[in-house]
């Protein structure tokens, strides 16, 4: 009977093993700018395949608003639920600043993408460098527009920070090298919202007679933008470029009311940050030469805290349905 007893409680005590280890499995969230539209619905996708692979409990969580409040409570509510890595793309970096602290106060990794200005992370990866992503909008633009007059651009809020970074320099650039062409007002914090950027584009065309273009950062922008210049029988007279899902986009391109743009793969950011999370979560320590599934060679910038490669991809319509036909 002894004996019995023994082998149960040596079994008990295996099962309550394995229970720990199950139970103690990285968890994950990462809260981005708005759920529900189809950007972050293709990045939701990177993050589920490349948690299943590596064995990540992790999740996305889109505010139904791109209201920074929100992405402050999401944050807050991971947090309290004890994950281990906190992975954001910032709508207000200045908004999350607080939160984030008290993340890392608490033990836990944080990752951001899209927030190059953010102090509060352990680290920040970008697929394309923000004056790149910027100026090869412009040079498009540019090319499509030979003769002179004014060009709108847009940016996802006023707070973002990457999108005004792209704004700057797509600006710059413009100022420099097109003098002939005028930015109207300065830019319009709508391209998270299609008919908030479709009703900006009606105004701004019947209001700018010469009106040559839109650069639209932000990924409603393009399509809300492009709605417009359809509806008013302008395509081809007025240009519109920017980062867009090209399933989403895809018809416009082909109708020519959308000139294209460039993005990166949402689906492998979301990949980025489970890999990332999991490496951090390891204690491995991320150095110039590693080559990191979906980033490639890195070469990060510790006193930054940025990692920032290279990884474009062009939209026209060579490319539009491919890129379409690969869920993005």
């Amino acid at each position: 009977m002894m004996k019995k007893l023994t082998t149960l409680v040596s079994a008990l005590a295996l099962t309550a093993g394995f229970a720990s280890t199950a139970a103690a499995e990285t968890s994950m969230g990462i809260v981005v700018k708005i759920g529900g539209i189809p950007w972050f619905n293709a990045m939701e996708d990177g993050i589920e395949r490349r948690a299943k692979e590596l064995g990540i409990d992790a999740e996305m969580i889109g505010p139904v608003s791109a209201d920074p409040a929100l992405q402050v409570q999401a944050i807050e509510d991971l947090i309290a639920k004890g994950v281990d890595v906190i992975g954001v793309v910032p709508n207000d970096e200045a908004a999350l600043e607080p939160v984030l602290k008290k993340a890392r106060d608490a033990g836990i990794i944080v990752i951001s993408h899209e927030g190059p200005g953010l102090n509060n992370v352990d680290w920040n990866f970008e697929l394309a460098s923000a004056s790149g992503f910027g100026e090869a909008h412009a040079k498009l633009f540019s090319e499509m527009t030979p003769d002179a007059g004014t060009y709108a651009v847009y940016v996802g809020s006023l707070t973002v920070p990457l999108h005004n970074a792209w704004a700057d320099s797509a600006i710059a650039w413009m100022e420099e090298n097109r003098p002939d062409i005028k930015i109207v007002g300065d830019r319009y914090g709508v391209a998270e919202n299609v008919d908030d950027s479709r009703s900006t584009a009606l105004d701004l065309i019947a209001a700018n007679a010469d009106l040559k273009g839109f650069l639209a950062f932000g990924s409603q922008g393009p399509i809300g933008a492009g709605r417009a210049v359809e509806e008013r029988r302008k395509v081809g007279e007025i240009q519109v470029l920017g980062p867009f899902s090209p399933g989403q986009g895809r018809k416009m391109v082909h109708a020519g009311v959308l000139t294209g743009g460039y993005m990166w793969n949402p689906a492998q950011a979301g990949e980025v940050f489970v890999t990332l999370g999991d490496m951090l979560v390891n204690g491995e320590t991320l150095e110039a030469g590693m080559d990191i599934p979906g980033l490639g060679i890195i070469n990060p910038d510790v006193e930054a805290k940025d990692i920032i490669t290279d990884n474009l991809l062009e939209i026209n319509e060579q490319t539009v349905d491919e890129l379409a036909d690969k869920g993005l």
